[in-house]
């Protein structure tokens, strides 16, 4: 028990201090969200009204609406910045290296999704008090309600992003990959807009964003921030997120995923 709680603590420092040495990753996390909430608010939040009701009961406006989808835009593109990391680790033989190790393929790569994880909730926090700054606030004792939420979403964007650098050999390949998954999961989802609103025009396009995974990480984070339990996106999230860790170990497994046949 010791050696794993040993492994967990070094793989997890080993993030961090990653994270520490690149400040400008640290900014680019925070400005993207940042441009959405303060500028581009402005024009949605005059084409869907100046406030809307969302599904729950809670009159809001828009900026504060889209703030769970900002968060969980944050969680998404540093699971794939950590993925991205990976990828550059594999060409450097780091990311061999460290699976030559005794302990459980596995384990060593949960580690690392929860290391990148827990570097995405800061940054979430760091996004949410920078809001606070502006006038745009939650319910204070939704910012703590909110953490079990991050931790899932995080993961399941993690063990996705993680899926994607299982079979992709090349630094230079992962960026278009990137953004392929990155756009139509974010703006395919209720973090702009709400699925009732998307109903109006195309139900088609409303039942796409329902069944996005991100949808599920976005309405987990709105209702936990706001004190409240959806247990069909808590389900959704947890459902996605073993899929994609699952089908994420296999890809790294040298036996039988992607590893093998890049040998």
């Amino acid at each position: 028990m010791n050696g794993f709680w040993g492994v967990t603590r070094a793989i997890v420092g080993r993030e961090f201090l990653r994270f520490v040495h690149q400040r400008e990753r640290f900014f680019a996390a925070l400005v993207r969200p940042l441009v959405w909430l303060l500028i581009f608010a402005a024009g949605f939040r005059a084409a869907l009204g100046l406030s809307i009701i969302p599904p729950y009961q809670t009159y809001i406006t828009y900026e504060t609406y889209i703030v769970p989808g900002l968060c969980a835009m944050v969680l998404l593109f540093n699971g794939m910045q950590s993925s991205l990391s990976l990828v550059y680790d594999r060409e450097m033989g780091a990311m061999r290296l460290l699976l030559t190790s005794p302990f459980p393929r596995w384990w060593l790569l949960f580690c690392r999704l929860l290391g990148s994880t827990v570097i995405s909730i800061v940054q979430v926090y760091a996004f949410l008090a920078i809001a606070a700054l502006f006038g745009i606030t939650m319910p204070l004792p939704g910012y703590v309600a909110v953490l079990p939420g991050l931790l899932l979403g995080g993961m399941m964007l993690g063990a996705l992003g993680l899926l994607l650098s299982s079979f992709i050999s090349q630094l230079e390949n992962f960026a278009g990959v990137m953004n392929f998954v990155i756009f139509p999961m974010f703006f395919m989802s209720s973090a702009l807009y709400p699925l009732w609103k998307m109903a109006e025009s195309s139900p088609l396009l409303r039942d796409i964003c329902a069944v996005n995974p991100f949808t599920h990480v976005v309405e987990l984070i709105r209702f936990l921030l706001y004190l409240q339990v959806n247990p069909e996106a808590m389900l959704g999230v947890v459902i996605w997120t073993a899929v994609f860790a699952l089908a994420a170990f296999w890809g790294y497994d040298p036996a039988r995923g992607m590893m093998h046949k890049k040998t």
